[in-house]
């Protein structure tokens, strides 16, 4: 029975789909304006890993992430670079999609884009209006009235006259209460617009991830997802303008990942320890660092280290080389499996628990080790299989286990050359010249190349 932490109730609950059998995900997508950093990998590999357990259990998921292709950061970089807004997000927007394709993350079925979306935008703020829960400032700003709506805070847990203490309202805005936040912004000079019935102009970021789940789910779906530094303001600030719109709770199960932190210091630009996914993937396997988010559970602060990194490429690896010279294209179910099926699912449904989960897959690759050295060669090939079924759920051991072991050589010729530094070396093994065996060892060590000697032939991998 699959349980998850609800940030809304701050415990975790027995999931129950509004529908039965089919269940509605949103999760807030990108600010299209730089490449994605290691916090982006872990919500989009967190998202990916519910959508595909969801998946597993049986669900039909509509998985639903959006882009926000204009905002302040956007229209600023665009500027900067002296390119128009669509040619800096459409190019964010491929970058985006590489990574994560790297990363192993399944695209989600729906990714509205703000820019396409105002309509939907426009008719949730004249709904909010209608109702008295916004107003147009002097301004030209429509504002959201948070005094109107009961129960602002809720999702944070923050007391609003707290909130409200601790805020200022800035010289150049017209809002009636520190709390109150824009809906829609007047145009500026040089700044892209859309026509309003108040005037030309643009969404606030807040109203977009509003209007965008409501059209793509209704007005009600199940799970609304993103990391912990959304909660407030930006899915607090959700909650009351489509609760406000459409008169009932519209999220059942609220749920958000934890903070990146870089060798234990909070992830930041000003501290200079900040990296993005296309840095990490130039000294990582893309697997490796999708192993690495998964090692720890997703509430769970996730501290970026290299020797964290070389930990998850280590365990990898030890998967890999399990998986080696073994057919893992026969799938097994594994919810059939009472062991460690029971096990693996016991983890999964205790709120996705991966980290416990990996524990479970460890114990299968030295189960399969043990087959093996049995000579158990039916055992071996259940527990392959087993294996490789829990790796589709998680998105793990995707590729050849050659091919990960081995690398994407650029040079075939190298490949070629190290076979034949090994063959050599089997050879003086066999004619017990020990000093050259040695030597040829020596000489793929300092390339780089590790032998693994075991029943009777030797393989090679990279470090």
């Amino acid at each position: 029975m699959l349980k998850i932490y609800n940030s809304l109730t701050r415990q975790k609950e027995v999931f129950k789909p509004l529908q039965e059998g089919k269940v509605n995900m949103y999760v807030c997508g990108m600010t299209v304006y730089d490449l994605c950093h290691v916090g982006h990998a872990r919500v989009m590999v967190v998202f990916d890993v519910v959508t595909r357990y969801l998946r597993a259990l049986g669900y039909d998921v509509t998985y639903v992430r959006n882009i926000t292709d204009i905002d302040d950061k956007i229209i600023k970089r665009a500027a900067e670079n002296g390119e128009s807004i669509l040619a800096l997000t459409e190019h964010y927007i491929d970058e985006m999609h590489k990574d994560a394709d790297a990363l192993g993350v399944l695209r989600p079925d729906i990714e509205p884009k703000a820019t396409e979306s105002m309509t939907e935008i426009l008719a949730m703020i004249e709904t909010l209006i209608s109702k008295g829960l916004a107003y147009k400032a002097d301004n030209g700003d429509v504002y959201y009235d948070v005094s109107q709506f009961n129960g602002y805070g809720k999702l944070s847990g923050r007391n609003i006259e707290d909130l409200r203490a601790g805020e200022r309202i800035a010289v150049n805005e017209a809002k009636t209460d520190p709390l109150d936040f824009v809906l829609w912004k007047a145009a500026k000079a040089g700044e892209p617009a859309w026509e309003s019935p108040w005037g030309d102009g643009r969404p606030g970021w807040h109203i977009e991830c509003s209007a965008m789940s409501a059209h793509c789910l209704g007005e009600q779906f199940d799970i609304h997802g993103g990391g912990q530094d959304l909660q407030f303001p930006h899915h607090e600030n959700e909650i009351a303008q489509s609760e406000g719109a459409h008169g009932c709770q519209s999220v059942n199960y609220w749920m958000h990942n934890g903070f990146v932190r870089i060798d234990d210091e909070k992830m930041s630009k000003s501290l200079g320890n900040f990296f993005t996914v296309r840095e990490v993937l130039e000294q990582y396997p893309a697997e490796a660092i999708r192993y690495f988010i998964l090692s720890s559970h997703y509430r769970s602060p996730l501290n970026y280290a290299e020797d964290q990194l070389e930990q998850a490429k280590a365990a990898l690896t030890r998967f890999y080389t399990t998986l080696r010279d073994v057919d893992t294209t026969q799938k097994v179910n594994w919810q059939d499996d009472e062991e460690f099926g029971g096990r693996f699912k016991a983890a999964m449904d205790d709120d996705f628990n991966t980290a416990l989960a990996l524990s479970v897959m460890a114990d299968v690759r030295q189960a399969i080790n043990k087959a093996r050295e049995q000579a158990q060669s039916e055992a071996v090939a259940y527990l392959a299989g087993l294996l490789s079924s829990f790796g589709d759920v998680l998105g793990l051991f995707q590729q050849d286990a050659d091919k990960f072991l081995t690398g994407d050589s650029s040079s075939e010729q190298l490949a070629v050359d190290i076979d034949s530094l090994v063959a050599e070396r089997n050879q003086a093994r066999a004619d017990k010249n020990w000093a050259r065996a040695d030597e040829i060892r020596d000489q793929l060590t300092e390339m780089g190349i590790v032998l693994e000697d075991a029943a009777g032939k030797t393989s090679w991998r990279r470090l």
